[in-house]
């Protein structure tokens, strides 16, 4: 390992993102639903009897959904049980890894660096890509007919500080407009608006739009919104990273070979997703039914799905990028994020299944 970086800061308002309450969010559940049954006869993995696995109920973490209703996973690991715990938002599951309450985790790109910084680079690694894509910005057509209208209209985004909220404060930015970051008054209003709640405050009027994740945005246009912009289209190759795997570095060094199982699990479940998308789709919802007690309906499941790409791939130069923008922003001092990636173990699946080795923009260890 690398010789502990030079400390790194986040500004307060990063700090102190409010976790959700840890019982709703299943932090440390060891619910028996949760936990998988190991395969018979088969050996443990670097002799443990189990390994914990965080993710969101949410469709951008489509490989985490799939892999567990498939039951790849527990495949690649043989006789050590996988056990999930669903989370809500990403500083609660950020907190669990930090707690040791689990070990392995899906989760976006900003409370990953944020969770990395505010350790001084000392609790978590990124090892792989999961997805690119499935952001769009949806507005209510009869008040917003083209980008310009945006401007002076309040606009939904999920969090201060989180990936979206940041890359809406960077287009708004681009366009010339003003807004004050943590107030989000300005040019534009930017609301912040639970995920969950958005639909609604759409519906009632109390926002003309959103800059969202998926299944939120087509949640919006099932609503009578309308797709004004596709955040993929802002991005080089229409890529940017919108879910990484992280670990805990001492499990990372501790237990290698259970990392490349998940790995290789990961790597498998996005080549079934995309060898079998129609079946892979309704995994992810199953397991979504499963998670929340809710399906998605055709009408928001299949265009959500559809603008969702999985990817081994971390796209490590955009989430560089996107640290940029939140520097721009004003929400984030300048971060020292060499060290953040360790893809060594990723490689070593992709090589074996025959795959592309993939890079870390210069921001793995050394």
């Amino acid at each position: 390992m690398p010789a502990t970086p030079a400390p790194r800061r986040t500004l307060a308002v990063l700090a102190a993102l409010p976790l959700l309450a840890l019982a709703a969010c299943g932090y440390g559940s060891q619910a028996k639903e949760n936990t998988e049954q190991a395969i018979a006869g088969a050996a443990k993995v670097d002799g443990l009897d189990s390994v914990r696995i965080g993710y969101f109920g949410n469709l951008t973490h489509a490989t985490a959904l799939v892999g567990r209703h498939e039951r790849l996973f527990q495949k690649e690991l043989g006789g050590t049980r996988a056990e999930y715990i669903p989370f809500n938002a990403g500083p609660s599951e950020i907190e669990a890894l930090n707690s040791g309450s689990i070990d392995i985790g899906w989760i976006g790109p900003s409370p990953a660096v944020n969770g990395y910084l505010k350790s001084n680079g000392e609790n978590l690694r990124i090892i792989s890509g999961s997805a690119s894509g499935g952001v769009k910005l949806v507005v209510d057509p009869e008040k917003i007919k083209s980008l310009d209208d945006v401007k002076g209209r309040k606009i939904a985004t999920p969090q201060l500080g989180n990936t979206q909220d940041v890359a809406f404060l960077n287009w708004i930015s681009e366009r010339g407009w003003k807004v004050d970051a943590q107030s989000g008054k300005g040019d534009v209003s930017v609301v912040r608006t639970d995920n969950k709640i958005t639909p609604d405050a759409y519906k009632s009027g109390s926002i003309d739009g959103a800059w969202v994740p998926e299944p939120t945005a087509s949640k919006l246009v099932a609503e009578g919104g309308k797709v004004l912009l596709d955040e993929a289209d802002l991005w080089p190759g229409e890529k940017f990273v919108i879910t990484n795997v992280i670990v805990r570095q001492d499990f990372l060094k501790e237990h290698p070979k259970a990392v490349e199982a998940l790995l290789r699990g990961s790597v498998r479940t996005n080549k079934w997703i995309d060898a079998n998308p129609e079946k892979a789709k309704a995994a992810a919802n199953a397991q979504l039914k499963a998670d929340t007690g809710k399906p998605l309906p055709a009408g928001v499941l299949d265009p959500a799905w559809q603008s969702i790409q999985v990817t081994d791939d971390p796209l490590a130069s955009t989430l560089g990028t996107e640290a940029e923008h939140a520097v721009k922003a004003g929400l984030l001092e300048q971060p020292d994020l060499r060290g953040i990636y360790d893809l060594t173990p990723l490689n070593k699946v992709l090589r074996a299944e025959g795959e592309s080795t993939v890079d870390d923009a210069g921001l793995g260890v050394k």
